[in-house]
């Protein structure tokens, strides 16, 4: 199909206009979360950034078959070949079964994602479910000649593979510069070279999680996973695989490895990355100890947070920056969010109340081209948000009757507003609560007996000036004899 969509390939380093192997078929794989505890604002931001990516495609046409992956095996401490498995450990931890932590914690993170109004998408695969289809793999790697075994562990031999191939095209790194700064690990020995991962490993007499293979009773290494459910359920090449920056050295490296390593090919056409949040410019991650899950954001439960703050509060702070971009959290940058959000959700409740009144003093179809080119240059949500907040200006303009719109017109903006910002966005009106809408209307009572005590006093310039801001804001007010009315509209 013909559309102007660029988006950004890491791998390339350059915006590029999206051409998928099959149109109108798209494949895209993004790596999900190792469910060994809550997830924090950090999750959100991936599952946000390419949730927007998977609306949009479909927005404009495309059908997508968008696989994203929950990782229960396999992921050692410290992102190392190393060390105990982070779920293994969770459940020793708490003295449960390894499956049993990652149902609590999966079941969390779908209910975070519900609450966030992220779309699920279409194929979920968990690596445990995917053992045999790893071990084909490592199979072919090592047939390939790629990979050797030590002392029943399977580890892909980096360097061989980079006299063939280039080991560090996706990150910018270098195989010199790696066996210089690569630190060592216990069980170092085991491999030829620091920079080597492992692709399966031989589980000690405390790991629970194992199956058998032809090397050892082990598990697969935490990049294979992705590699080899890619390649199940989107083939050998597709179209886009993303995931957080923090993924792309060393696991995105690996994994374009393991698919030439076995295929002889690269899987992916378009890399895409969306960008950390940080705290005080420092990575909010389990590890660093500086973060903030999702349920103490909808609570407020955290020494970091003034407040608790909503589930469209966070998805439109995340929105309001380009998911290439930084995002440092701060209380000032979620309360502007909080605002900019009811700003917009109010403006479309007046977009939809309005009646058409005569010749449009707006030009309606060149707004809409501006929304459009946002989204097409590589979903820049910021600067839709920017065009839509400029677009409710003349809305309230024509609520107050400053400004005419024609029946054609007001029909687009309407169902324009309600697509992007409700469809493709995926923002969704939050039922106000007891508390606030009370204060709301005490508020509103008390400007309007201002306004009558101006009226008594022939103030007519405060009179009329309190009236048309409530009716910019959404407010109708109606005079009686013995005082007044109002709703929102």
């Amino acid at each position: 199909m013909e559309n102007n969509l660029n988006i950004y390939n890491t791998l390339t380093r350059s915006k590029e206009k999206f051409e998928p192997h099959t149109p109108p078929h798209v494949g895209m794989y993004v790596c999900g979360p190792t469910v060994y505890g809550d997830a924090h604002l950090g999750h959100a931001r991936a599952s946000i950034s390419f949730d927007i990516v998977f609306r949009y495609l479909k927005y404009i046409g495309y059908k997508v078959r968008y696989v994203s992956n929950i990782t229960d095996v396999g992921h050692l401490e410290n992102d190392a070949d190393e060390g105990e498995d982070k779920i293994a450990k969770k459940a020793r931890l708490e003295q449960l079964e390894p499956m049993e932590i990652v149902h609590h914690f999966t079941n969390r993170y779908y209910e975070n994602m519900n609450m966030l109004n992220i779309e699920r998408p279409s194929i979920e695969p968990r690596a445990s479910g995917h053992i045999p289809e790893q071990l084909e793999m490592v199979q072919e790697i090592f047939k390939n000649g790629f990979a050797y075994e030590s002392n029943g562990s399977v580890y892909f031999d980096v360097k061989k593979y980079n006299e063939k191939h280039n080991y560090g095209k996706l990150s910018g790194r270098k195989i010199e510069d790696l066996l210089e700064t690569t630190r060592q690990l216990e069980g170092q020995s085991e491999k030829r070279n620091s920079f080597d991962f492992a692709l399966w490993k031989k589980a000690d007499t405390r790991h629970i999680m194992r199956w058998k293979s032809e090397w050892s009773d082990g598990f697969p290494g935490w990049h294979l996973e992705c590699s080899a459910m890619g390649m199940k359920y989107l083939g050998k090449k597709f179209d886009i695989h993303g995931g957080g920056l923090d993924l792309q050295f060393p696991h995105h490296e690996c994994e374009i490895a393991q698919s030439v390593a076995a295929n002889g090919e690269e899987a992916v056409k378009y890399w895409m990355h969306n960008n950390l949040i940080t705290i005080d410019g420092k990575k909010m991650s389990k590890s660093l100890n500086n973060f903030i899950t999702l349920y103490d954001m909808f609570s407020g439960e955290n020494n970091l947070l003034e407040k608790a703050y909503s589930p469209m509060t966070i998805r439109f702070f995340i929105l309001q920056a380009h998911y290439r971009s930084p995002l440092d959290f701060s209380n000032e940058a979620l309360k502007a969010a909080e605002k900019g959000y009811a700003k917009l959700m109010t403006g479309i409740k007046t977009l939809n109340k309005l009646e058409a009144t005569g010749d449009s003093d707006f030009d309606v179809k060149d707004f809409a081209k501006k929304c459009f080119k946002a989204l097409d240059d590589d979903f820049n949500t910021p600067i839709l948000i920017a065009n839509l907040f400029d677009g409710i200006k003349h809305i309230n303009s024509i609520a107050a009757g400053k400004e005419k719109i024609e029946a054609n017109d007001l029909f687009l903006l309407q169902n324009l507003y309600n697509d992007l910002a409700l469809t493709v966005l995926g923002l969704q009106k939050e039922e106000e609560s007891k508390e606030d809408s009370k204060v709301l209307d005490n508020v509103i009572d008390l400007l309007l007996n201002i306004r009558l005590d101006a009226k008594k006093n022939k103030d007519f310039a405060t009179s009329d000036k309190i009236r048309n801001q409530l009716t910019e804001m959404g407010v109708i007010v109606k005079d009686k004899k013995d005082g007044f009315e109002w709703e929102i509209k």
